[in-house]
């Protein structure tokens, strides 16, 4: 029986890759289609209106301030929530943080904006999370007064956030989505930071995190390169969390580039480009941009799967800078730099992403690799996801050297023999249901 079915697999590894199909979920290309960067626009207009979101800046002015800011983004929630049948909630999750003699000099109330669209299956305790910072912040971190327009920094990733839960709050999905605009990821990522210590605290479930800082643009100062094709997807290869723990598997089972984040983005790659046309989703290995961080980072830390996605391009004339002319050069972060087209892009790759992991079943359980003798061939061996109705798995195949997954191959069962030598290849498997979205890949482990 072993030997007619590592037979099958072996026709079924050929006439699988013979052509390239693209296969899309109609509900998750029709919500693709709906993403408008109309919406994108008036929404960037109105957080530029507030003249400065430092995190430090006015809570009392109702037309002014972070304060303001965030009872706007609170109150766009609260309209998505009214079509959403009861589904989408929101509300401002506030902390006191004293002096630290840093970033912050006075006692500060910080407020996350969250909108929470709950799962349709009280079996699936899983959370998906997409965030943005809604503050900003002038040439000097600590001026809380002057304006700030903070267009692409980070009113980009902020938007995105909200165009996606008013296009995902009219759907259902198995599990949980949140949509959150953090504050203080100028100050020192602490809006995210008080996040990710809550959920920690509380044991969420989650299975993966979607940070978004600086996605709208599309142009750099000094090369001058132009591209609004090609967005950026940070991750972390060695875990963050308990690394000396793992870190004996992961030496002996050279898995440096397989973390769950370096998993995540993968998925987002294939995934975005799936959906979205002519975006290409170009993969960095690194937590984020060098001697730099985000909001991402400290969900890394606390070892949940987070990935920051940011524009291929960066202009640093248009980054924590005041408004103003110098050298002949315009500084600031203004709106009118925004691409809206390629914002528009990104959101949607965002949102497809979202939308797939929040469709798909759990991913494959106690997944192994047989070990018990050596062989040119690979054996998996798996078994079934405990919440969520499956059509199949997934094989991923990929050599060592290629930074994304090569090869995919489609069974009903729950083992397959591989042509492939374990030396050479790296595998994963994922869950995929009726309607073809797919869960994160599982690397296997050892088995005996």
């Amino acid at each position: 029986m072993r030997k007619t079915f590592f037979i099958a697999a072996l026709f079924s590894f050929h006439t699988s890759f013979s052509q390239t199909t693209i296969q899309r979920d109609p509900e998750i290309e029709k919500m693709v289609k709906e993403v408008s960067a109309d919406s994108l626009k008036s929404y960037i207009k109105t957080l530029v209106a507030f003249g400065t979101r430092n995190t430090l800046s006015t809570q009392t002015d109702p037309k002014r301030g972070i304060g303001a800011a965030r009872n706007w983004v609170f109150s766009r929630f609260n309209e998505m929530a009214k079509t959403s049948g009861g589904r989408l909630s929101a509300f401002i999750d506030t902390t006191t943080l004293q002096p630290d003699g840093r970033r912050v000099d006075v006692p500060l109330l910080l407020g996350n904006v969250v909108a929470t669209l709950k799962g349709t299956d009280p079996n699936d305790k899983r959370i998906f999370i997409i965030s943005g910072h809604l503050d900003n912040m002038r040439s000097n971190v600590m001026d809380r007064t002057g304006d700030a327009p903070g267009a692409d920094d980070d009113g980009s990733g902020t938007v995105a956030v909200m165009e996606c839960a008013r296009v995902m709050s009219k759907h259902s999905f198995s599990a949980t989505i949140i949509f959150v605009a953090v504050s203080g990821e100028e100050q020192g990522l602490l809006g995210a930071t008080f996040m990710s210590e809550k959920a920690k605290k509380e044991g969420w479930n989650i299975e993966a995190v979607l940070n978004n800082d600086i996605m709208g643009s599309n142009n750099s100062n000094e090369t001058n390169i132009i591209n609004n094709t090609k967005v950026r997807v940070f991750s972390e290869g060695l875990p963050a969390y308990e690394t000396e723990k793992a870190a004996v598997n992961i030496r002996n089972l050279g898995l440096e580039n397989d973390g769950k984040a370096r998993q995540l983005a993968r998925y987002v790659k294939e995934t975005g480009e799936r959906y979205v046309d002519n975006l290409e989703v170009v993969l960095v290995y690194r937590n984020d941009r060098f001697l730099r961080g985000g909001d991402h980072t400290p969900y890394v830390q606390r070892g949940f799967a987070a990935v920051r996605i940011t524009e291929m391009n960066e202009n640093y004339t248009r980054q924590h800078q005041d408004v103003r002319t110098e050298n002949g050069i315009a500084y600031g972060d203004l709106e009118e730099h925004i691409d809206y087209e390629y914002l528009r892009k990104n959101t949607a790759m965002n949102l497809a992403n979202l939308s797939n992991l929040s469709k798909a079943a759990y991913a494959p359980d106690s997944v192994k690799m047989d070990v018990k003798k050596l062989s040119n061939s690979t054996y998996l061996y798996w078994k079934a996801p405990a919440v969520g109705k499956i059509k199949g798995y997934y094989v991923l195949v990929r050599e060592t050297t290629s930074a994304f997954w090569q090869k995919k191959i489609f069974t009903t069962e729950t083992e397959m023999r591989l042509p492939y030598s374990k030396d050479n290849y790296f595998f994963a498997v994922q869950s995929v249901n009726e309607t073809g979205n797919e869960s994160l890949p599982v690397v296997p482990g050892v088995g005996r």
